[in-house]
């Protein structure tokens, strides 16, 4: 049965037409009775709580479940529909992102038999492999709000509010289910004893070790970073899964440019060896010269590209980058 917190929860969530935190709550009734042993009873509550989303336009944006007071500094709601098609992505990381969606899916079932479904993430691979937008796929394929939280909102120089405000995070993980997204987790995840770590961002690493640790809900904890090399390492085994991205191959730049100029392109062009010219470039610079060569075309009235075209932005993108790692 529920509890009595959870009874109070949802009559005044109901009161306050608050339809996303009654779900959340009902939700977590569903999966209380499936520990408890009660599969027929925890399934039965699903499927009304999701003919209820159904009829009431099921992952349409909500304005009650936006963020208020101050959360709203921390967190930034977004409702994405991306699906995990629309990702390139090599076979053992498509499988893996895959698997965690599945288990979303069936987490009633998983529960029952005493297990836990993956939802606590850690992305790690360089600057535009994916990792953001694996973030917002799994929110669009689960129907779910993206929170991201807001680092500038959430970093303070005040001694002990950091994690104060990280507390906040955690315990809105709870009340509304979602994607809940840290971007470039390195800033309070590094190392502790670094040169130039600081008193109070090893309390707040230690803090969060402590808040993920204990987390018991229903949402998605996914963190993200550019740098695994200089994370602590206590962080790796607190996270269910450590999803790896790398740079595209000259395959997957070829899908790529083919999925996003194909339509615009003579039968001249050789995706391969336009693939070749993009190696060492990630997934975001490619599209970025994909998207340039369309505006270029755009601008000057043409309604096909050839192959010079495509090749000189790929070089043009190829060039920045490369300044880019010089002044790094």
């Amino acid at each position: 049965m529920a509890s009595a917190e959870q009874l109070k929860a949802l009559i005044k969530s109901h009161l306050e037409g608050d339809d996303q935190r009654f779900f959340s709550v009902a939700m977590q009734v569903a999966a209380h009775e499936a520990k408890l042993g009660h599969g027929k009873l925890a399934e039965e509550l699903r499927a009304l709580i999701d003919e209820a989303k159904r009829r009431r336009g099921a992952g349409q944006p909500v304005p009650i479940s936006r963020p208020r007071g101050e959360l709203a500094n921390l967190l930034a709601v977004s409702y994405p529909k991306l699906r995990l098609g629309e990702m390139i992505l090599d076979d053992k990381l498509a499988q893996q992102i895959q698997r965690v969606i599945r288990e979303q899916r069936h987490a009633a079932r998983i529960l029952e038999h005493g297990l836990s479904p993956r939802r606590k993430l850690l992305l790690v691979g360089p600057p535009g492999t994916g990792k953001t937008m694996t973030a917002s796929v799994l929110a669009g394929e689960l129907g779910i709000p993206l929170f991201q939280i807001r680092l500038d909102g959430l970093i303070t120089k005040y001694l002990g509010e950091t994690a104060a405000k990280l507390r906040q995070v955690f315990e809105a993980t709870d009340h509304t289910r979602g994607v809940y997204f840290f971007d470039e987790f390195d800033a309070i995840g590094s190392q502790r004893g670094l040169a130039n770590d600081v008193g109070e961002l090893r309390r707040v690493l230690n803090s969060f070790l402590q808040m993920i640790e204990q987390d018991r809900s229903h949402s998605l904890i996914v963190a993200a970073t550019n740098h695994a090399e200089i994370l602590d390492r206590a962080l790796f085994r607190r996270f269910d899964d450590v999803l790896h991205y790398d740079l595209p191959d000259e395959l997957q730049i070829s899908v790529l440019l083919k999925t996003r100029l194909s339509r615009f392109v003579d039968k001249d062009v050789s995706w391969d060896r336009l693939a070749k010219e993009a190696v060492g470039l990630n997934y975001a610079e490619v599209s970025r010269a994909a998207d340039e060569v369309l505006k270029a075309a755009l601008i000057d009235g043409r309604k096909w590209l050839n192959d010079a075209d495509i090749r000189l932005m790929l070089v043009e993108r190829q060039n920045v980058a490369q300044k880019l790692k010089e002044n790094i």
